[in-house]
């Protein structure tokens, strides 16, 4: 049994998860609510803005209606464009709905593929035995215009046990919508090409059990690439799922703890070069720790999960010289295992067959993390700190002569990772208190030089995380298992042309719950002070502007306040 996991038994089942796409245009972040959030309900609920929509009445396309998921078996659908509804379209929307039936059942992963792409990729919440939960999901998947153009085949994962003790069906349905462009209005910028990183031809992800275990795919591009992105997701699964809580290899076993310390990080190489790195965010499912935690407010992004955007545009000259290049993603430390996907973005220039330039810049190196630690055993006790810091910056530089002129890109990114744990534990695992103080910051700087001057995007990001456990366990099998968590995601954006700022926005999202879980003698177990509460702030400089939270109590909704902020 997980530790970390104590009132639901670690999974036995290897879940097939995926990629969700979510891009970072003007229309805004993810979106996940139940339709309409009411007092007093148990039903799952979050503090998210919308999905900003255009004002043209949209094109909807049904994906699939009312699958049922009870099995391991993929669901597959066929896709076609609207009709009379031809591209290119201002925005593409997906929005999909989910229930899960009353009764008893782990969280699960749930996918969307579109031709081996990946739309989608969240998790489900748990019911309880009274309470079906509901709720919905939107997100901006307009940049991967590409793949919605032509007809093709789609598919659903969402592996599900049901028996006589697992009860629980998931049900699900999704949307494409479909927004025309207004009378006179350009077509948004978009990517060229999407091209799947994944376990096949209809998607799928691939395992990473190790540090040496790789997604990869070789591709033969186009030759005439400006730009390039890679969207990543690494998931982490079994053993890895709680891997911000694990400890160096040699104290973990007196800690009953997993190993290879509390950092992971995805590595990308194109050709075995070093190309960019993807810090993986702590997600926390509903099953996580103590489900009483997540009821009804999820942890940041557990339903919709966004990837992190690597940019290979200095790469761009030596991805368009015709030959194969391999793109590879792996997870450095881990443990048993990630879950890994991506979707290669590629923008061209038109107005050449062929590009030419280079790569000049690359100062990646594979990471160097310091472990600290101060423990003392003291049978029965063993009491004291670990730590794990990583800190790093590079460089990558690279230009391409194009149709319009040449245009070079800096990418400067430092990135910089803390993991401080407390631990004060029992030989018999009767005592185990652990508290995680984690942030992982990243300042990320690129600068495109061209015939129209000098452009930085500047992004920062931090992922804090602060995490308490205590567990206090006697000999008649009774317990008391308190849980506080403060988890958040910042990101802000800032962009400038030839010094003057053409864009800015500025997010947040935290979520803070705290459960004590008291087990009687006779196998009883009961919440008991639940609390959770939901911030969520988004404003931009075209008025854009979002405020709400949302606060439960004993797994109920207590209050919602805020919502649109715009003038």
């Amino acid at each position: 049994m997980n530790r970390v996991h104590l009132y639901q038994p670690a999974r036995v089942v290897v879940l097939v998860i995926t990629v969700l796409f979510l891009t970072y245009v003007a229309l805004g972040q993810n979106y996940t609510a139940p339709s309409t959030p009411v007092i007093g309900s148990a039903n799952t609920v979050t503090a998210n803005a919308p999905v900003p929509r255009p004002a043209t009445p949209p094109c909807t396309v049904t994906l699939f209606q009312n699958f049922d998921f009870a099995d391991f078996n993929p669901k597959f659908f066929s896709y076609a464009p609207p009709v009379g509804c031809p591209g290119p379209w201002a925005a593409i929307v997906l929005e999909a709905d989910w229930a899960v039936d009353a009764g008893r059942q782990f969280d699960r992963t749930s996918e969307i593929w579109l031709g081996g792409a990946n739309i989608l990729f969240g998790t489900t919440a748990e019911p309880s035995h009274t309470v079906q939960r509901s709720w919905h999901t939107e997100s901006n998947l307009t940049e991967y215009n590409p793949l919605f153009t032509f007809p093709q085949q789609g598919r659903v994962d969402l592996g599900n046990l049901v028996n006589q003790t697992y009860t629980s069906h998931i049900h699900g349905s999704a949307y494409l919508q479909f927004y025309p462009l207004a009378q006179g209005q350009n077509p948004p910028a978009t990517a060229s090409v999407v091209l799947p990183l994944s376990a096949g031809p209809t998607g799928g992800t691939v395992t990473l059990n190790v540090p040496g275990d790789q997604l990869t795919q070789t591709f033969t591009l186009p030759t005439n690439i400006e730009r390039a992105y890679l969207n990543v997701f690494a998931q982490g699964q079994q053993g890895d799922e709680f891997w911000y809580t694990c400890a160096p290899d040699d104290v973990a076993p007196a800690l009953f703890n997993c190993g290879s310390t509390g950092f992971r990080e995805a590595e990308i190489n194109i050709d075995g070069t070093p190309a960019g790195v993807a810090p993986v965010y702590p997600w926390i499912f509903t099953g996580g720790i103590d489900p009483y935690l997540w009821r009804p407010i999820p942890g940041v992004q557990t339903l919709n999960f966004e990837p992190y955007r690597v940019d290979l545009t200095p790469f761009a000259a030596t991805l368009s010289d015709g030959q194969p290049h391999t793109i590879a993603v792996s997870v450095y430390n881990a443990d048993y295992y990630f879950s890994a996907t991506a979707n290669l973005l590629l923008y061209q220039d038109m107005g050449s067959s062929q590009i030419t330039g280079a790569l000049t810049t690359d100062t990646i190196s594979q990471p160097d993390p310091v472990i600290t630690d101060n423990l003392t055993s003291n049978p029965p006790l063993v009491t004291g700190t670990v730590n794990v810091v990583s800190n790093r910056g590079f460089t990558i530089e690279g230009y391409v002569q194009t149709s319009h002129g040449t245009v070079d890109t800096k990418v400067v990114q430092a990135i910089n990772f803390t993991n401080a744990q407390r631990y004060l534990v029992k030989n018999d695992g009767s005592i185990y208190d652990q508290t995680v103080d984690q942030t992982t910051t990243i300042s990320s700087s690129t600068t495109t030089q061209d015939d129209n001057g000098v452009k930085i995007d500047s992004k920062q990001f931090s992922w804090p995380l602060t995490f308490n456990y205590d567990f206090t366990g006697h000999k008649n099998g009774a317990f008391q298992q308190l849980t506080r968590i403060n988890q958040g995601f910042t990101k802000n954006v800032l962009v400038t042309l030839n010094g003057a700022p053409t864009y800015s926005s500025s997010f947040s999202d935290t979520v803070v719950p705290t459960d004590m879980l008291v087990g009687s003698a006779n196998g009883q177990v009961s919440p008991k002070g639940q609390t959770n509460s939901e911030t969520y702030q988004y404003s931009d400089s075209t008025g854009a502007c979002w405020n709400e939270t949302v606060r439960a109590q004993g797994g109920t909704l207590i209050g919602v306040q805020g919502g649109s902020c715009e003038n």
